[in-house]
């Protein structure tokens, strides 16, 4: 059921189709997250592995309320890995277990990607489909990527 909350029906489809993107892409920056916390190795394990768990922590708020966001306009969450795979803008590397620096410098051009997507997806709800409630927690979660995105340079610096 469409709810009527001030959006058109075509407003309240393109942003649910946006969501779904969205959620993908945190769908399989926290399944990445995940990997380079069971793989991380070297000097500075411990500190990783724990950045990680905070970091996949984080995703896993994210992708909740985004998932929520979906209901709320009366859609039905994607939520299986084939789904997520088909639309997330974000690249996965199967079969590989890159080093520390590799690891973070991936996972860093991750969240850059996201938040590059994230601008223009804020700009589709805001100028196209006037849907400040979706703009505003895009915003939300684009200020976390970019809290991370901040730590992980900070690693490589």
């Amino acid at each position: 059921m469409i709810p009527k909350i001030g959006l058109s029906e075509d407003s309240i489809e393109k942003i649910i189709k946006l969501l779904s993107v969205v959620l993908s892409d945190e769908m399989t920056l926290y399944v990445k997250t995940r990997k380079s916390h069971w793989n991380v190795a070297g000097q500075s394990f411990m500190e990783l592995h724990k950045l990680f768990e905070v970091q996949y922590s984080e995703l896993e708020v994210i992708i909740d309320n985004v998932a929520e966001r979906i209901g709320k306009l009366g859609g039905k969450t994607i939520g299986t890995m084939n789904e997520f795979s088909a639309l997330s803008r974000i690249m996965e590397h199967p079969n590989k277990y890159p080093v520390q620096n590799t690891m973070l410098t991936e996972l860093l051009n991750d969240h850059k990607t996201i938040i590059y997507e994230l601008r223009k997806d804020i700009d589709t709800c805001t100028n196209d489909c006037h849907d400040a409630g979706t703009a505003d927690l895009l915003t939300g979660i684009l200020q976390q990527h970019e809290t991370i995105a901040w730590v992980l340079r900070r690693y490589l610096s």
